[in-house]
This record gives structure tokens, sequence and C-alpha cells, in this order.
């Protein structure tokens, strides 16, 4: 199927949903230079959207917002490259010289446009195994995190397109039909195939944060649904795009084998073995996520100062945050513990270098109705009091 090219400098409608209304800006937002595009300020606003939830969330994995940050530092720009690889190796004809040659130049205009998302998801896939393999972080707890923030940029990213007049469909007469001109004086009716990718992730995105994630049962289970919600979703909308990378010249059943199509349908077949091989044949009905891990582990001192760590506290609290874990494992099922916590016996508190708001936080916490998640909220918040001194 040939893609359809529409002109970036002509008006864009909804006929069927609001008549003659036109919408025509201009992709270029400050021209300076080769420009500021639209497209680049969506992307961005989508990169520091999908950072901001990252970090808003990462407590919930037993991760912290320096994890967060020092692997998107690695991960953006391998990313950006990335994808443009992946772009111009499916796309190889389009950057080659009268002469056959390859024109290296036109491979470096990323401002003209080309990035393509499974190479951004591959090669974050990859900063990540480095980045938790380095760091000793458990790889599935990262993606688990990371895949609401990928998600999220997705949502946003496809609006770039919408202002870049790419990422279209097929030509069809369905009431949310968008118009695009070809020429000045043509025009064409095409599905607003942006806008089905980007609704879909939405729902995506509200099943993980609302459903998905607050049973999630281990590691990777978050990550494996994005990959089967996103390849299911893929699959469907690449198949009514018209500017879709092929696999070279292969074919399948007479139809050239569209690459992101074949992808998605591999990827969301793989996705949905692992979530069925985890929860059906492995069982995991119980809460084996890092974040359990971290609360209801061995409660010795070694462990309590730990926690403490990764939640960033000083030294002269981690006796209290030792001592809210032991009584965390006391209220947890199946044990009994009897043991008293003695005020006067926590260092902290008798450490005038302690701010008297953190000593109001450690008296004022009710550590026997402690749940996991609420005791690592707990170290958090200690951890902001103190930042702010």
């Amino acid at each position: 199927m040939n893609a359809l090219t529409a002109m970036k400098n002509m008006p864009i409608s909804f006929p069927g949903l609001f008549g003659d209304w036109e919408l025509n800006i201009d992709p270029v937002a400050i021209h300076i230079g080769h420009g500021i595009y639209w497209y680049g300020i969506i992307l961005a606003f989508a990169m520091l959207a999908g950072l901001y939830l990252c970090m808003k969330q990462s407590k919930h994995y037993g991760l912290t917002e320096d994890n967060v940050m020092d692997m998107v530092l690695w991960a953006v720009p391998c990313c950006i490259i990335g994808s443009r690889i992946y772009y111009v190796l499916f796309y190889l004809d389009l950057y080659r010289k009268a002469d056959g040659s390859l024109d290296w130049g036109a491979m470096l205009r990323i401002w003209d446009g080309g990035l393509a998302i499974y190479g951004t998801v591959i090669v974050g896939v990859l900063v990540a195994l480095i980045y938790t393999k380095r760091h000793k972080i458990p790889f599935f707890a990262m993606t688990d995190l990371a895949v609401m923030g990928l998600m999220l940029g997705q949502i946003i990213g496809r609006w770039a397109n919408f202002l870049n007049r790419k990422a279209i469909g097929t030509e069809t007469t369905l009431p949310w039909r968008m118009k695009l001109w070809v020429t000045s004086y043509t025009s064409i009716e095409v599905h607003p195939t942006f806008l089905y990718e980007s609704l879909w992730n939405l729902i995506g995105l509200l099943l993980i944060v609302f459903i998905v994630s607050k049973g999630r049962r281990f590691d990777g289970e978050n990550t494996w649904f994005y990959f089967l919600w996103y390849g299911l979703g893929r699959s469907w909308i690449e198949g009514l795009r018209t500017d879709s990378l092929y696999l070279f010249n292969w074919e399948l059943f007479g139809q050239r084998i569209r690459v992101s199509q074949a992808l998605s349908i591999v990827m969301a077949a793989v996705a949905a073995f692992m979530l069925v091989y985890n929860i059906a044949v492995k069982k995991r009905g119980e809460d084996i996520t890092f974040l359990r891990r971290i609360i209801a582990g061995p409660a010795d001192d070694s462990y309590g100062i730990e926690v403490a760590k990764l939640a960033g506290l000083p030294g002269n609290v981690t006796k209290r945050a030792h001592a809210v874990l032991r009584q965390l494992e006391a209220n947890a099922p199946g044990r009994s513990n009897t043991m008293q916590l003695d005020f006067e016996t926590v260092e902290a508190y008798n450490n005038p270098s302690v701010p008297s708001e953190v000593v109001d936080k450690l008296h004022s916490v009710d550590i026997e109705t402690l749940t996991p998640l609420e005791a690592l909220n707990f170290l958090y918040e200690l951890k902001t009091v103190l930042d702010k001194e």
C-alpha cells in the first residue's frame, strides 16, 4: 500500500464531527535555525510527563526517585538514537543518493522526522538491564514502573503525529474521519490512527494504574500486561496505516510484512504466555514483589539500616526505621511478636541534630496499624522533611 503524504501547511478537519471547522497549526513553533517544531516540543513534554509519573510512583515499587532519574539520564539519549536507527534501518532506501550510496547526512537530520517507538522500547530494555544489574535492582521492578511512564509518553506523543500530519490511516467514511490535503486542491479523509493509538494507550494506562498494579503479585506483571495490551492494539492499528515500515521485500500470504504489526503479534503472544505461566502455572497468588521483599524481609539490624538507606534517611534515624519494620513484621499475618518499642532508647529522639518535625513524626505515627506500603511511605516522608533542612 502506498503511503499517503499530507501537506504540513494545510488545514486539518473532522467533517463528520465538526462540519467545516478547521485547524491549521504551523508545524514549526519557533522559526529559529532549522526551527523548533511542535513535534519536538510535544515529545519533550511527553517524556517529562512520563518521568514525573514514574518518580511519583517509584516508592510503590521499592525504588527511589533518584533511581528513576539516574536511569532516565542514560535512557533518553540512548532511546532517541535507537529509535532513529530502527527507523533508518527499515526505511534505508529513503537515505540513498541518486548513485545508490548512503546519505549519512540525511540519516542524522532527525528534525526532518523519522522515529520508531519499537526502537525506543528495545534500547530502553537494554538500558534497564544494564542499569539494574549495575545497581543491584530487580529488573522487572524497574520495568513495572517504567512501562507506566512509557505508556503516558505514548499517549501524549501521538499528538505530535497529529500536528505533523503523520501516522495516518487508509481512507474511510466513518463519522470520526480526518480530512487532510495531499495537494493544494486535493483532500483525503482517513482513519485518525494517531488518535486510535492514543486512546488505546490511555485505556491501558488506566488499567495498569488502577487495576493491574493494585493487585500486582510478582515483579513483571505490569510489564507483561503492557506488552500484551500494546501489542494487541498496535497489531490492528498498524493494519490501517499507510506509512508502515516493511520487513525488506519479504511477503507472507502474498502481502508484504509490516515490521511493527509482526512484532506486535509476537510480543502480545509472548506476554500472554508469561502472564499465564506466572499466574496459573506457578500460581503466584501472594505478593512476592520487590517492595514486599523489602518490607517483609528478615528483620535484623543490617536489614533495617539497608531499608533506611533505600529511603535516603541519615544514620541517626535508622534505628527508628528498623523499629518500624520490626513492628511491621509483628503485624504480618501468621506471625506473633510481642516486641515493645522503647521510645527512650531510640537514639534519633535524643539527637539534637534531628529536626523537631522529624521527632514529631516519629512520635505520631501509629506503627501498629501500618501496612507494608504505608511503612515505606512513612520513611519517604521522613526523608522529605530532612531534605528541607
